[in-house]
């Protein structure tokens, strides 16, 4: 029964494209992303070749994906921005001939703003790219340095700067908090030091020591404690509602207008394919969501690129792993998910998780809302407890 139900799930309608660019100038100690050090001229050329080869194995394996508007593509890293433009251009033109790229489609580039050059932006904008993040992280010189950094707030400051003169109305600036040695007074700050800078969308986030970084194997001296932190997380929202910023998804705040619509696609559970190095993608194909990933190597990734070598895994996800995996994505947003789109998106019934559902809602953890499922105050607070109800009991 399971099985028939999982096969029920309806492909949604647009699709999203992510574009992995896996190399850094040096990889930051907290950095868990597959990320590696550019080597010292970067093949760009042949990456490319690669990742239009790897869209079109994807595209053979599932030819029905050519036709569904794709409304946001996503140049993720690494560092993207060590890419020239005319690369950019050219993996977007192979884009655009092979599947329904809309013309209105969010297109974004991340960069950091000590790879960024005088008129690369320009080249960007010509590119087909509509929409810059920047990671600034901080805007304490010190905490850059204890950060791995190998920007300056200068350069944060001159690059936000030239990304408003190439004329993009669509910019987002990475602030990082909780951060070795800074206090509350000194977190305030780098977030206005962003808000001066009057950016559309401002992604704010805890660092946290990741499983196999450089910081998880020696904390750095002088991290904040819990309740530090914790204050730290609700002055800068406070400080961020004031100034107009919407608290849309766990760590991001957008202007009106500004939420990122790549980051939305994957909230609400829509489809994604993920190209390059150790890329992610979640589809909807034939009844049944896949989520499939790349070789994550670069030099692996690009020998096998354009056949079924370059593909790390495939799994079609079990009907009883569903309720999880969507309710992972869309209970990140502030707003939550109207109630039917879990079927809409799984093709199960509302009716297969309600009894975690009664038991979210008893808890105080999920709104006791029929029409949508949305965390509480304190769901959002103990998200990870709210979303163990929806584990199978196997994995609890």
């Amino acid at each position: 029964m399971q099985a028939m139900l999982a096969s029920a799930a309806r492909a949604p309608e647009s699709l999203a494209l992510y574009v992995h660019l896996p190399w850094c100038v040096r990889k930051c100690p907290y950095c868990d992303f597959n990320s590696h050090r550019a080597p010292g001229a970067l093949p760009v050329a042949d990456y490319v070749r690669a990742l239009a080869a790897d869209l079109d194995h994807d595209l053979a394996t599932w030819p029905e994906l050519a036709l569904r508007p794709v409304t946001s593509v996503f140049f993720g890293g690494g560092t993207p921005s060590l890419f020239p433009p005319s690369a950019i251009a050219d993996i977007l033109a192979h884009a655009g001939r092979r599947l329904a790229l809309s013309g209105d489609a969010e297109i974004t580039l991340e960069a950091n703003p000590g790879t960024t050059e005088h008129g690369r932006f320009e080249g960007y904008r010509q590119a087909g790219v509509n929409r810059i993040s920047l990671g600034v992280q901080s805007f304490d010189d010190r905490l850059l340095r204890r950060l791995g950094r190998i920007h300056g707030a200068a350069e944060a400051r001159a690059a936000a700067g030239s990304v408003a003169a190439a004329g993009f109305d669509r910019c987002n600036l990475d602030l990082m908090y909780a951060l070795p040695g800074q206090d509350l007074a000194g977190a305030l700050a780098d977030l206005d030091a962003a808000l001066a800078l009057a950016p559309g969308h401002v992604s704010h986030y805890q660092l946290t020591l990741e499983p196999n970084t450089a910081f998880a194997a020696q904390p750095p001296p002088g991290l904040p404690d819990d309740d530090l932190a914790a204050a730290m997380m609700e002055a800068c929202q406070a400080r961020l509602a004031d100034a107009g910023y919407g608290h849309y998804e766990t760590s991001a705040y957008a202007l009106p207008g500004q939420a990122c619509r790549h980051n939305l696609n994957y909230w609400r559970y829509g489809d994604f394919l993920g190209i390059g190095a150790g890329a992610h993608g979640k589809l909807t194909v034939a009844g049944q969501v896949r989520r499939r990933w790349k070789l994550r190597h670069p030099r692996a990734f690009m020998d096998a690129a354009g056949g079924a070598a370059a593909v790390g895994g495939d799994q079609a996800l079990a009907a009883a792993d569903l309720p999880f995996d969507f309710l992972l994505n869309a209970l990140r947003l502030a707003e939550g998910v109207p109630a039917g789109l879990f079927e809409a998106r799984t093709g199960l019934p509302l009716a297969a998780i309600a009894p975690a559902l009664d038991r979210a809602r008893q808890r105080g953890l999920l709104a006791d809302d029929p029409d949508r499922l949305v965390a509480t105050g304190l769901g959002q607070r103990f998200l990870n407890d709210l979303l163990t109800l929806f584990l199978p009991a196997s994995r609890r």
